[in-house]
């Protein structure tokens, strides 16, 4: 496996997990059967876990674009340093951003989500070059 692909495979690991922090949370405010059931007037979680929240489905938007970015490097044989630099630059990106929504760091959440665009774009433009 090359190292854009691990890095692939590490993001969307990352992106699989988001969620459990904040269900866990969700289970401490509104007990287990709120939690997995559909109350009428739920009791809103904490502003942590609301953020890590909204973290995680920018997340899944953007693991949509890094991958299929990735899929057509690795199938088109496009592998060099630089992609493999935008590869490990995208994932801890990401990384910084779920915790930075998290905490409510917004200078260091957008640049962490700019990192990320110019991973991507970084992928893009050598696929169209």
């Amino acid at each position: 496996m090359n190292i854009e692909l691990h890095y692939l495979v590490l993001v969307t690991a990352l992106t699989a997990l988001l969620w459990v922090p904040y269900i866990l949370n969700r289970i401490a405010v509104r007990g287990i059967a709120d939690a997995v059931g559909y109350p009428a007037n739920p009791k809103p979680q904490s502003a942590w876990a609301q953020r890590l929240q909204q973290a995680h489905g920018n997340a899944v938007e953007n693991l949509v674009v890094f991958a299929a970015l990735v899929l057509a490097a690795h199938a088109a044989g496009v592998s060099s340093e630089t992609t493999a630099f935008a590869a490990k630059m995208y994932f801890w990106a990401r990384l910084v951003h779920a915790v930075a929504y998290t905490l409510a760091w917004p200078w260091v959440r957008t640049l962490a989500f700019a990192a990320g665009f110019a991973s991507q774009a970084t992928f893009a433009w050598l696929l169209l070059s």
